[in-house]
């Protein structure tokens, strides 16, 4: 069995410790941290050597495992790492915008199913054999090591090919020379990082805020994707699938479809004027251990009704609190601005939906749409929330290898928001922006307008509808559109 193999039964002896980012991953391992030893065989010289294993943490990150194999025999090395974590429920893609210097020394978790391309250059690099911590520099100097490699006796061989990897070589060099401060440069790239796990990540340079060259994509996995990362045996994948078409018979068309979920909200509702609380089984997305998930809806007044989802984990503790808007998608978007003028504002009931955008300009904080999911709570609870999700999980912001100025920054941001939460600094300007107009806030004069609340509608543009799955959605068979009723 190879060490990669082992590796994978291997398991540790001791609790998590925490490594920072910057530290070198791969050299020696320290002495006061119990590492795992694998005997395993040296695939050079086919004797036997030494696998060390150690899970540890990228502090506000995940766990990752630590490979590091030595063979006495022949002096063979090989270092690695892996993700400790489970699969995320969607793939994520990241599109960074590399303009100058500091670009270069972005951090990047490369995980071994993501691959790595840049459009400019129409060079793509498929999935690597091992997952690495490093930065966009070391990598596309690992894609110039590679590229070199043979080279010499292409050019001999394949004179076609040896001009082809010359050329990608010199664009791959050039883009190593960006300068320091300029944002238009001839050897400006775009790197995409694609992971159908959700396992890597691309340094964010402006945390708290949204980095203007870092933009993030999920998207469902394809049924071969499932089948590649093994979750999916294809031969009852198959099977499932043949076996849906025949109990489906004709696709359905979206009026069908609206009214077998309108079937499914109505049974929730019933329930829920019952005071029952239904129950499901559903996998813990912290340890993957099996869990229950309660469900009940609510009427919010003066608002819709919402279902409220409640996940909690036995096992390793983690809580889930979800919220999810029944109905159908309003035609157009709202903006709810409020102004927080006093400790009672603070005490407003508020709901944010998955799709809901939030920013207070006072303090800095802007939230791209789907962060922290759905939520009700209040605006105090909320603030709580997000300063504790932005404490706990931001990556890249402990270690050696942060600059000063960075870490100062963050921690200056998170004490405002903390202020902020507990009350300390009015006034405010809450902003919710929801494309599909799902988000609330209480009004404490209603049924009067409120003096310190705004609401306006506005039109989604293409980009959110195509985030929405709007743009190509099908409204009846044949791609016909329905009779107007």
């Amino acid at each position: 069995m190879s060490a990669q193999d082992q590796s994978k039964t291997a398991e540790p002896e001791q609790p998590l410790p925490t490594i920072n980012a910057g530290t070198q991953l791969f050299a020696d391992l320290d002495a006061n941290v119990s590492a795992t030893e694998i005997e395993s065989m040296c695939m050079r010289c086919h004797e036997n050597g030494m696998t060390r294993l150690l899970l540890t943490r990228i502090p506000h990150f995940k766990s990752i495992i630590v490979m590091a194999f030595e063979c006495e025999h022949c002096g063979f090395k090989n270092n690695e790492v892996q993700s400790g974590e489970a699969v995320q429920e969607k793939g994520h893609r990241y599109e960074c915008k590399c303009t100058t210097k500091e670009d270069l020394n972005r951090q990047i978790v490369r995980n071994s199913t993501a691959s790595v391309s840049i459009p400019e250059m129409d060079f793509a690099a498929p999935p690597a054999q091992h997952s690495s911590l490093t930065t966009i520099e070391g990598i596309i100097n690992r894609f110039i090591e590679d590229l070199s490699i043979g080279l010499d006796q292409r050019k001999e061989e394949q004179p076609e090919v040896y001009v082809a990897i010359a050329r990608l070589l010199a664009k791959l060099r050039g883009a190593l020379t960006l300068p320091e401060d300029s944002e238009d440069h001839e050897n400006a790239f775009t790197l995409v990082l694609d992971d159908p796990t959700g396992n890597s990540y691309v340094e964010n340079l402006c945390v708290p805020n949204v980095d203007p060259k870092l933009s993030v994509h999920t998207y469902k996995r394809t049924a071969e994707q499932e089948i590649e990362l093994g979750m999916v045996n294809p031969d009852a994948a198959a099977e499932q699938q043949q076996q849906q078409q025949e109990q489906r018979g004709p696709r359905i068309n979206m009026r069908e479809e609206a009214e077998a979920s309108k079937g499914v909200i109505r049974a929730v509702k019933e329930a829920s004027e019952s005071n029952e609380v239904l129950s499901f089984p559903a996998n813990c997305s912290s340890c993957n251990a099996p869990c229950d998930t309660r469900m009940q809806m609510i009427d919010i007044p003066h608002f819709k009704d919402v279902i409220i989802m409640s996940t909690t984990c036995d096992i390793c503790g983690y809580k889930s609190n979800e919220v999810k808007c029944g109905g159908a998608i309003s035609r157009k978007g709202k903006r709810i601005t409020l102004v927080l003028e006093d400790r009672e504002d603070l005490s407003r009931d508020i709901l944010k939906s998955e799709t809901s955008g939030l920013s207070i300009p006072e303090i800095d904080l802007d939230l791209v749409p789907g962060t922290l999911g759905g939520r009700f709570t209040t605006v105090e609870g909320l603030l709580r929330q997000v300063h504790d999700e932005l404490d706990r999980r931001v990556p890249f912001l402990e270690g050696d290898s942060v600059a000063a100025e960075r870490r100062q920054k963050f921690v200056a941001f998170l004490q405002k928001l903390q202020d902020a939460a507990d009350g300390k600094t009015f006034p405010l300007t809450l902003v919710l922006e929801d494309p599909v107009a799902n988000s609330y806030i209480q009004n404490i004069y209603a049924p009067d307008p409120d003096p310190n609340m705004k609401e306006e509608e506005f039109e989604r543009t293409f980009d959110q509808n195509e985030d929405l799955g709007l743009n190509d959605i099908d409204v009846g068979d044949d791609h016909q559109q329905p009779e107007q009723e």
